[in-house]
């Protein structure tokens, strides 16, 4: 969320000072596409590295009462991804969607429609506004 309003924010302040929009997007574009991708990426990479999956599978086997239950479905978990990463998430047929990525896909698809309702809504009271209640005063 702050990440959306730190974008919105410098979208605004740009605005406000007249910063060209070429400039506005030319920097956001060098940002966003260059500097953050490449900087996730190396993380992505340097976090799932062998060694360190391997750390983490120690550290989760340690942890006291839990960490032996744990660890078994942890490398059965990675074991997984690892293959649907290698087969291009074509293992096993069609992959099974959860619970949870259907709420939130019809959570979007929700806001999407609202959004969509408050337009047309906002545009009808603009609408009613000028015609309307210009008819009245004149």
């Amino acid at each position: 969320k702050a990440v959306v309003s730190t974008q919105s924010t410098g979208g605004l302040t740009c605005g406000h000072f007249l910063v060209p929009f070429t400039t506005f997007f030319g920097a956001t574009l060098i940002g966003k596409a260059i500097v953050k991708m490449h900087i996730q990426m190396l993380f992505v990479i340097f976090i799932f590295s062998k060694h360190h999956l391997e750390t983490l599978e120690t550290l989760i086997s340690q942890i006291p009462e839990i960490g032996p239950a744990l660890h078994a479905p942890f490398v059965e978990f990675m074991d997984k991804q690892k293959l649907r990463l290698r087969s291009g998430g074509k293992q096993g047929g069609a992959p099974s969607e959860s619970v949870l990525s259907k709420c939130f896909e019809v959570f979007v698809v929700g806001m999407i429609l609202y959004f969509v309702i408050s337009l047309v809504n906002s545009l009808a009271q603009q609408y009613y506004k000028d015609n309307v209640e210009g008819k009245k005063q004149k």
